[in-house]
């Protein structure tokens, strides 16, 4: 691996993760990791270009369809493919088409670009997870062999302790905060060859006294009336969060850093 690369390109595909949900900025747009990452490659590449084809909700089937081809037209440097988690958390979920499809989608990207980069999506601690963790690791010993044998970069977030930690994910359980935001874009950032700007990324929080038994009912009443019910609702109707949204960055144009 080449010690501080310089790359002048970056394309982003995937689901809610890429789209930097929960890592909301005051305008009400989120920024997430792939855009910290974007601008710390920017601050070492004049006239560096970045797009982010990532719409929250999207299944593997809709990545491959709808931005897959967009991203190995670009011909970037560097691209990161993180999908397939929304369908390992739906009730009935067909592993064989789901690594399928993400096989299509890395070898439609790995020719296209100097760098693919995919990864082993962090999980929360708690019961919901455990329910779908078979399914899950399955799909990230996939992402293993497909890399070794296209010569992608993957990156362990799932076995980076810090991530686990309940206090990295916003209250919809669902994604990271802004600091798990920014250690996600840390270990990517190293996974590319840079020298560590926080060499303990994965490093676990230090410990704090847990929520008592009533402050945890309160927050899981929360969890349930705004985001569980709302989220069964959608499974149950068809419907996605992403229904209708726009990519969040759908060109590849010059990028100078996130907003703060």
């Amino acid at each position: 691996m080449q010690t501080n690369p310089t790359h002048t390109s970056l394309v982003a595909v995937g689901d809610s993760f890429t789209e930097g949900m929960s890592d909301l900025l005051p305008d009400g747009t989120y920024r997430g990791w792939a855009d910290l990452l974007a601008g710390r490659m920017a601050a070492r590449s004049p006239g560096f270009r970045y797009a982010n084809l990532a719409v929250r909700g999207k299944l593997i089937g809709q990545i491959v369809e709808e931005q897959v081809p967009v991203a190995a037209a670009m011909g970037a440097d560097v691209i990161t493919l993180v999908g397939g988690l929304n369908d390992t958390l739906r009730p009935k979920c067909d592993m064989g088409r789901v690594k399928g499809l993400l096989t299509e989608a890395v070898e439609r990207l790995a020719p296209s670009c100097k760098q693919l980069v995919l990864m082993r999506s962090p999980g929360r601690q708690g019961p919901v997870l455990e329910r779908f963790r078979p399914r899950m690791e399955e799909l990230f010993v996939c992402v293993e062999d497909l890399a070794a044998r296209h010569g992608a970069l993957v990156v362990d977030l799932y076995g980076a302790p810090s991530l686990s930690d309940p206090r990295m994910w916003d209250v919809d359980r669902l994604h990271l905060t802004a600091e798990g935001h920014r250690r996600v874009a840390e270990a990517v950032w190293q996974a590319l060859g840079h020298d560590a700007e926080d060499a303990a990324w994965h490093t676990p929080m230090p410990a704090t006294l847990p929520p008592g038994w009533a402050a945890r009912r309160v927050a899981d009443a929360r969890f349930a009336r705004q985001h569980l019910l709302p989220w069964i609702g959608r499974r149950l109707t068809g419907r996605s969060s992403g229904d209708g949204l726009p990519p969040k960055r759908p060109d590849l144009l010059p990028y100078a850093g996130p907003t703060v």
